[in-house]
């Protein structure tokens, strides 16, 4: 509903700017331009947690590929008038490997051409579909369309009294991630300390914009109850494009594909993408050599090969394992394993801000030091809060242990995973120990 917007705001200001301002800060840190979180981590807490926070970041999106991918068999299945591909578990499943080894096999040549398909991705995947997007939903409020939910200020504040209610930030949460791995890039320009900030300030605005629209243009068509979690997007075009007389679905299944093709370009960002911190790692003697070879291209193949065996579990886990709420435990699962390297990165920047005034940097969030501070712990606090709401269970669990199970099967996977980099830590140093 319209309370969306609510939680656009409060996940942009509390979380987003503090993610992106304090990784801007730490990758212009004279020395800390490679690595992303391991770096900034490791130099600051110690490298077993810096080999922790990359190894979090990079395990969370095995599982995220597949979801991700469902996103694109959904828009395809409309495209091609074939439901199977989005509802039968073998084809499903055949679907995310053919996309997801493709897509890794792409990069073996290279990041070139994950730069193209990038910007392809950009312009004909997200820029387009969301300037229709926006033209429909003003056609449609223009021409007397009256919407399915409350878009007023009443329906603008969330009803805190159910437990759901909080749960769904989360996800506002985790809609805004992944914005440090850009912060690399920030020595690139050409006055960081100006264009830096602004250029997050704008990209806020600008998500919290185009998010609205998404969001409040599907919800006003679309109800609740038929909204499907691959195709929710692709239905909500479809019924704004209906407003306007039938006969024109042709529209619709060409905005599919344009969609299909911009999370196409952005699983092919995160194939690549974690690897290269993880790489570092495996530079320092925190994996085995074989995985850290590169080809001549620099890509690190046989690291990208685990990673495709990995998801490719996953996938089978997830496409054959139960349902619902068996991709609702995945996805909390995700969750959890990818704020708790969030806390662990803000916990480095703030020892860096208490106790680092002698490292040169190019950038700084600003000059005072209680600024920088408490834009930090409020960021830490929202990931604390949002690791916390994540271990509630989902509410369409049903029986009679059902939410006690999931809750005790969540807390055990969650522990194995959190032990996994210390323990991998643990034995490649012994094996390879620092000079």
């Amino acid at each position: 509903g319209f309370s969306l917007v609510f939680f656009l705001i409060l996940g942009g200001v509390l979380w987003f700017l503090p993610v992106a301002l304090s990784a801007a800060e730490m990758a212009t840190v004279k020395g800390w331009d490679t690595g992303g979180v391991y770096t900034w981590s490791g130099n600051m807490l110690g490298e077993k947690w810096g080999f922790a926070n990359i190894f979090f970041q990079w395990f969370q999106i095995t599982v995220g590929f597949v979801t991700m991918i469902y996103f694109i068999l959904g828009a395809l299945s409309y495209v091609l008038n074939w439901d199977a591909l989005n509802s039968n578990p073998v084809i499903k499943f055949i679907g995310v490997l053919v996309i997801f080894w493709a897509l890794t096999f792409s990069q073996f040549k290279g990041t070139k051409f994950t730069a193209k398909i990038s910007k392809i991705g950009f312009i004909f995947g997200i820029m387009i579909p969301a300037i229709v997007l926006f033209a429909l939903a003003i056609g449609f409020f223009t021409t007397g369309g009256k919407s399915l939910v409350p878009l007023d200020a009443k329906a603008l504040i969330p009803d805190f009294t159910k437990l759901d209610t909080l749960v769904v930030f989360v996800s506002f949460i985790l809609a805004y991630a992944g914005i440090e791995a850009s912060a690399t890039h920030a020595n690139e320009m050409k006055n960081v300390k100006k264009d830096y900030p602004v250029a997050i300030i704008i990209l806020v605005i600008l998500a919290i914009v185009l998010n609205t629209i998404g969001g409040t243009s599907i919800a006003a068509v679309v109800p609740e109850s038929q909204l499907g979690l691959s195709t929710g997007v692709i239905q909500g075009f479809e019924g704004l494009v209906h407003h306007f007389g039938s006969g024109m679905d042709w529209i619709v299944s060409i905005i599919a594909v344009l969609i299909a093709v911009g999370v196409i370009a952005e699983v092919s960002a995160w194939v690549v993408g974690p690897s290269w911190g993880m790489l570092e790692a495996g530079k320092n003697g925190l994996l085995p050599k074989k995985l850290s070879e590169t080809n001549k291209h620099g890509v690190p193949t046989k690291f990208l090969l685990l990673q495709g065996v990995i998801v490719t579990i996953w996938a089978a886990v997830l496409t054959f394992g139960g349902g619902g709420s068996n991709v609702s435990f995945f996805i909390s699962l995700t969750v959890i394993i990818y704020i708790v390297g969030y806390i662990i990165f803000f916990l480095a920047y703030i020892k860096l801000v208490r106790k680092h005034d002698d490292l040169p940097r190019a950038f700084e969030i600003s000059k005072k030091k209680p600024v920088k501070l408490i834009m930090a712990v409020i960021g830490l606090a929202v990931s604390i809060f949002a690791l916390v709401i994540s271990f509630v269970p989902p509410s369409q669990l049903t029986g009679q242990n059902a939410a006690a199970d999931y809750l005790t099967i969540l807390i055990i996977s969650f522990a194995v995973v959190i032990f996994i980099p210390f323990i991998i830590y643990h034995f490649m140093r012994k094996k390879n120990p620092l000079p």
